[in-house]
């Protein structure tokens, strides 16, 4: 098997707000059930910040964490900085058979991994919030467009939504 590649999966205002005060400044179930299609079984890297604000371990999936503080986390958290987390991620995703690793917020992790990231999934929410986390531009030089779902809204959700995935240009694009 090849190494393992990062996703970066996000939902993202059309402002490029992803959170506010450590909060989604939405409420979308139908986005959430859409991201544990997504991540379930995948070693998933994330903030400190962020899981913080997620509160618990994610059923089904492993949590490495990007954080100095390396002990006193609930057990299933691989905790550590960067490289070494993302190296550990890889390893298991290897040690399970799965191609990448979910690279799950916040806004520094994000800016940190785009740049080596070879997918993106996009949760394009429809509108326009105030929030101290934003998400680093998606620059079409580097990212095409592969697949959009059409604008959906489910009864409990905040606001409508489309799915978008990214994969990284090659040369021969």
């Amino acid at each position: 098997m090849s190494a393992a590649y990062l996703r970066l999966v996000a939902a993202v205002a059309r402002n490029g707000v992803i959170g506010h005060a450590n909060r989604l400044p939405w409420r979308l179930p139908s986005d959430l059930q859409h991201f544990r299609r997504l991540t379930w079984g995948k070693p998933m890297v994330m903030g400190r910040r962020t899981f913080e604000s997620i509160g618990r371990v994610l059923p089904g999936r492993i949590s490495f964490v990007v954080t100095h503080r390396r002990s006193g986390w609930p057990a299933g958290v691989v905790a550590g900085e960067l490289e070494p987390i993302l190296a550990r991620a890889a390893a298991e995703a290897a040690r399970l058979g799965i191609g990448e690793v979910i690279i799950a917020g916040g806004a520094e992790i994000y800016a940190q991994t785009i740049g080596r990231a070879e997918r993106l999934n996009i949760t394009e929410v429809d509108l326009e919030v105030s929030g101290d986390a934003v998400f680093p531009a998606i620059d079409p030089a580097y990212w095409r467009e592969e697949a959009r779902s059409p604008p959906q809204r489910g009864q409990n959700d905040s606001a409508a939504f489309a799915l978008v995935e990214y994969a990284r240009r090659t040369t021969d694009d």
